[in-house]
């Protein structure tokens, strides 16, 4: 595990920590280095883009879905051989699941990993209460060490000059990392469930070229990439690893839809399915005709399939292939956009004619004008559901536009769904060996998860027809 490490937070959304955290990862991989992103929170919008700027994939630290041993041991893992580890925070720095808690904080993630924050300030309109600030972040708790300070939204040199003298007057251990001037050209599109996809809208390495010629311009790059991991952070093991070529278990192939219409994925999710012996066939719903030979379970993950519903629609073989594999009871996994996927299809909407997809499921979804769902949900599995064994429970993230009609009695339903007490009623739809819903489920949030799809698929090769 690198000793170098920091997490790039903000007192609050829109302060400006992606692009900050783009120009200082895409800096660091022009001057040679390796670096290790992360992503704290559910998010899967920002590890695309941290993909594009390191050549690395980003991994998500979530204190809430994933016990904390999990977090800290995945944070060691997966930065084990880099030369700097940089972990993106989510909304303020402090913001989390409740109104007091740490939990579900990037400050928690912080604590957990023993990892300096950089405090990311959107300085417009500000001078030594820029300052005060700081000085309220520094001190709020004291499991949660601030490294230092980029003023962002400077409005000119002597702007600059001032805040640095500010916080110098205020903390004087705290490092200035730089301050960035006021350009809004840097910013990156929205849509409405966050950020533009890195899929469907990658970055330019032109405009990855300028984040780093900023990072390179306005930053102390030397000095944060000399950040060091707090002594004693508890980097625990993340989970076993075991060879799914060399292992007892003989390997399992699973079929994972992989392009731009199913893009979110916890990468950990993939880990862990291979930790428990199966080899990861990525596939395109919207390319390919067939799916991979020699499979014995799908998984379909959540993206955006109402951009791309026409074509979708148009691929009838794969549509049919699908349908074949659930019909014959093979193990198929869905969320979000795959469980949409395997309704009936999209209704018509805005000019968008209505799409056929494979029809497993017998509603159809419709996008909606305001967000219908977002946060944390806790799964207890009321049913065997091939992915959670009954009375198993695990924690994921909903967040969605659209919804689907009313599910028929004949489709069983596998989860009670809540959060901190509040019930949300009943969903994780299964039919056949089919289960779907529209949570994403972290599979580090119980360890059984992974090994009991795995194993699932394993008996659907034994017996095919049962």
């Amino acid at each position: 595990m690198t000793r170098r490490a920091f997490l790039i937070a903000a007192p609050q959304s829109g302060s400006g920590k992606t692009t900050v955290a783009l120009a200082v990862m895409a800096a660091f991989k022009r001057r040679g280095m390796t670096v290790a992103p992360f992503k704290c929170g559910p998010d899967f919008i920002d590890p695309g883009y941290h993909r594009l700027a390191t050549g690395r994939p980003s991994v998500n630290l979530d204190g809430w879905m994933c016990p904390e041993e999990f977090v800290a041991g995945t944070f060691r893992l997966h930065g084990k051989g880099a030369d700097v580890a940089v972990i993106e925070g989510a909304m303020g720095l402090f913001d989390g699941i409740g109104h007091a808690s740490m939990e579900g904080s990037s400050a928690q993630v912080a604590a957990i990993c023993g990892v300096p924050v950089v405090l990311v300030v959107n300085a417009r309109g500000m001078a030594a209460s820029a300052a005060a600030l700081v000085k309220g972040f520094a001190g709020y708790d004291e499991r949660v060490r601030i490294a230092g300070v980029i003023f962002n939204n400077v409005g000119s040199e002597s702007h600059g000059e001032l805040l640095r003298q500010s916080l110098a007057a205020a903390l004087p251990e705290l490092t200035v990392f730089g301050c960035i001037p006021r350009d809004e050209s840097l910013g990156i599109p929205s849509r409405h469930l966050g950020l533009v996809t890195a899929e469907d809208n990658p970055l330019s390495p032109d405009y990855l070229e300028r984040l780093a010629a900023l990072a390179e311009n306005r930053l102390d790059l030397g000095g944060l990439a000399d950040i060091q991991v707090l002594p004693g952070p508890p980097f625990l093991k993340a989970g076993t690893s075991r060879d799914a070529s060399t292992g007892e278990i003989p390997p399992v192939r699973i079929a994972v839809a992989r392009d731009a219409a199913f893009c979110f994925v916890y990468e950990d999710n993939l880990r862990l399915l291979r930790e428990a012996g199966t080899e990861i066939v990525p596939f395109s719903p919207l390319a390919d005709v067939h799916l991979p030979a020699d499979i014995n379970g799908i998984y379909l993950p959540g993206g955006y399939p109402e951009l791309y519903a026409e074509r979708l629609a148009a691929n009838g073989a794969m549509k049919a292939a699908v349908r074949d594999a659930v019909e014959a009871g093979m193990p198929v996994y869905a969320e979000c956009g795959g469980f949409i996927y395997l309704t009936r299809g999209m209704e018509a909407g805005e000019g968008q004619p209505a799409a056929d997809f494979v029809g497993v499921f017998p509603v159809r979804a419709r996008m909606l004008p305001k967000r219908k769902a977002l946060g944390y949900r806790q799964v207890e599995c009321a049913a065997h559901s091939g992915a959670i064994a009954a009375g198993g429970s695990a924690r994921g993230h909903e967040f969605h536009y659209s919804e689907v009609g009313t599910m028929p009695d004949r489709i069983e339903r596998c989860y009670r769904v809540s959060r901190q007490g509040r019930e949300f009623g009943r969903e994780g739809y299964r039919y056949k060996n089919c289960l779907a819903s529209y949570i994403h489920l972290h599979f580090g949030s119980n360890g059984a998860i992974a090994p009991t799809f795995a194993d699932a698929c394993r008996k659907f090769e034994v017996s095919p027809n049962s």
